[in-house]
């Protein structure tokens, strides 16, 4: 691995102003933000990202889980994922998130890794993480050999013809159902960022996977207040039981009222190049009795435009199994 400097900033604002000396916040970045360390230290060791600067932000006080005045829950940036998956608010009222972390990686990793390092949490496709191979995403213009290649475990939703890798995150999928508003404070102040807005499809430049600037600090998560009766549910198929990447996955947050669904928030993961909203499954249940045949037609919704690749057909139908049946149990839960 190569040699960089460490620094640990005194508050956020001195953290921000270092960072704000890169040339950008996206792949290849000379400055990078460590906590948990639990994906950047990886791609360390691979010199997929070499930075000549790393900011220790542990010492921030980013670290707390607490309720906001209009009833929802503040998350901050270093709050460990362990801890969030246990914590006694979010096991109650916000269950799909709890189920989504405890389905991530190992409990190893969850005692290390963060919620902001999760949020910016990079794809697991092997030609990003071999610097022996081309890529798109880690070096612009040189090409995408996973179109052609090994792609069983790649995207097949919003994908482009420069880039198919999958985001591999668990929390991020029910972050998305949640409709969470992730907070940045960068070098022009601070601002709230929708969930559905702070990612980018790869299209032309899968370098720049979200809005982030140079300098921007990811200082914490708030969550909407909670929904009276919603029923939540995170459903994760992958080829072993533990430390294994979702091939398909499904975040379902409903209400049901008189046997109709009332209210819908539906996301995947493992099939999508970000956190993967589906406003079309949702729109497909509105109003719908809450019934196996209704919960096929929101997966068939979800899938519509989905384009496989050589040897990733079979997410498609997966994941349709996957959001049915998470649908199903979440009706009768």
């Amino acid at each position: 691995m190569h040699t960089f400097e460490f620094i640990r900033p005194a508050d956020p604002a001195a953290a921000v102003a270092t960072a704000a000396q890169a040339k950008t916040a996206q792949q290849g970045a000379d400055v990078r933000f460590v906590a948990g360390g639990t994906t950047l230290i990886d791609l360390m060791k691979l010199n997929v990202e070499t930075p000549a600067r790393v900011i220790d932000i542990n010492r921030l006080p980013l670290d707390k889980v607490e309720g906001t005045p209009d009833g929802g829950l503040k998350i901050g940036a270093t709050v460990r994922n362990s801890d969030l998956a246990h914590h006694p608010t979010v096991q109650r009222d916000y269950a799909v998130l709890s189920q989504s972390l405890l389905a991530g990686a190992s409990a190893q990793l969850r005692n290390m890794a963060t919620t902001g390092g999760n949020l910016l949490q990079r794809t697991r496709c092997m030609y990003f993480r071999d610097i022996a191979m081309p890529c798109n995403k880690r070096e612009p213009g040189t090409g995408c050999p996973a179109i052609t290649g090994s792609n069983r475990t790649l995207a097949v939703l919003g994908t482009s013809e420069h880039c198919i890798a999958t985001n591999p995150s668990d929390m991020c999928v029910a972050m998305a159902a949640l409709e969470a508003t992730i907070h940045v404070q960068g070098s022009k102040g601070s601002r709230a960022i929708p969930f559905g807005d702070f990612y980018l499809l790869p299209g032309s430049t899968p370098n720049r996977e979200t809005v982030l600037e140079p300098g921007d600090l990811v200082t914490h998560v708030t969550l909407p207040p909670p929904v009276a009766g919603s029923k939540q549910v995170y459903l994760k198929l992958r080829d072993r039981a533990s430390y294994e990447f979702a091939l398909a996955s499904a975040a379902v947050v409903i209400t049901i009222a008189g046997g109709n669904v009332t209210r819908a928030r539906i996301a995947l993961g493992g099939v999508g190049t970000k956190p993967w909203r589906s406003h079309e499954a949702e729109a497909s249940l509105a109003g719908q009795p809450a019934d196996a045949a209704n919960f096929r037609k929101a997966a068939e919704a979800a899938m519509r435009d989905a384009k496989p690749q050589s040897e990733n057909g079979f997410k498609i139908e997966l994941a349709k199994r996957c959001l049915a049946h998470a649908l199903q149990l979440a009706a009768t839960s």
